[in-house]
């Protein structure tokens, strides 16, 4: 390398931000692009810890109050018809389906049990409406942004080779800085993309759990209710 040549190298600003604004528009874009991608699934990420873990504690404790020995009417007259928690609204409809399916002489109507099953199977679907939601932004992150960096990637190399035919210097000084421009997006798609993927299948396996212990918990709501109603 001659010496002209290692004194422009020398002058050329390689941080982040000097490559960014030396990017040309498309590639701008596609860096904002991946960064508010980014930036979303971390926040997505950050609300879906919070939630799953209130989630997880909520259920301890109604648990341990479920199976304490107090009385169903009374648990159900404590917590109310509209709960707050998501094991609470599990119970609540069935004891409001329940309820409805006693008539004024205290018989009961015929499909109580089926209607009781349905409501809480409704009451467990919303619940893991809830806790999905966002899932699938991870998974769209996850899965693209590593080809929108390449995209990125592929139009900045195409600028940079154009300027050097326009120059008509094939020095490194030249080269350097629009390659390392074009591969800066790249690296924002898996920058994004990383997280993404990693938080997805953490984040699915937990709404998995905590769906299921939803689902055994009607199951076992279930089978008290038609122990009464065979009694």
């Amino acid at each position: 390398m001659d010496t002209n040549t290692l004194a422009m190298a020398q002058e050329i600003d390689f941080s982040l931000l000097a490559l960014f604004m030396r990017a040309s528009f498309i590639v701008k874009i596609v860096m904002l692009l991946l960064i508010a991608a980014s930036f979303w699934s971390w926040t997505i990420i950050v609300q879906k810890i919070i939630a799953y873990r209130a989630a997880r504690a909520e259920a301890a404790v109604f648990d341990r109050d479920f199976w304490s020995g107090e009385p169903l009417d009374e648990l159900f007259e404590k917590i109310g018809t509209q709960p707050d928690g998501a094991s609470e609204k599990i119970f609540a409809s069935g004891m409001i389906e329940w309820r409805r399916s006693h008539r004024q002489d205290g018989g009961l109507i015929a499909g109580a049990q089926a209607r009781i099953d349905r409501s809480m199977d409704v009451a467990i679907v919303k619940e893991s409406e809830q806790l999905s939601r966002g899932l699938p932004f991870l998974a769209t992150v996850g899965s693209t942004a590593p080809f929108v960096g390449l995209f990125g990637t592929v139009w900045g190399i195409k600028v940079a080779f154009e300027e050097i035919a326009i120059s008509q210097n094939t020095s490194l000084a030249v080269v350097a800085p629009g390659i390392a421009e074009a591969l800066m997006a790249t690296a924002l798609g898996l920058v994004a993309a990383i997280p993404a993927v990693v938080a997805y299948n953490k984040l699915s396996s937990d709404s998995d759990r905590i769906i299921g212990g939803y689902e055994a918990f009607a199951d076992e709501f279930a089978t008290i209710l038609s122990r009464q109603l065979d009694a």
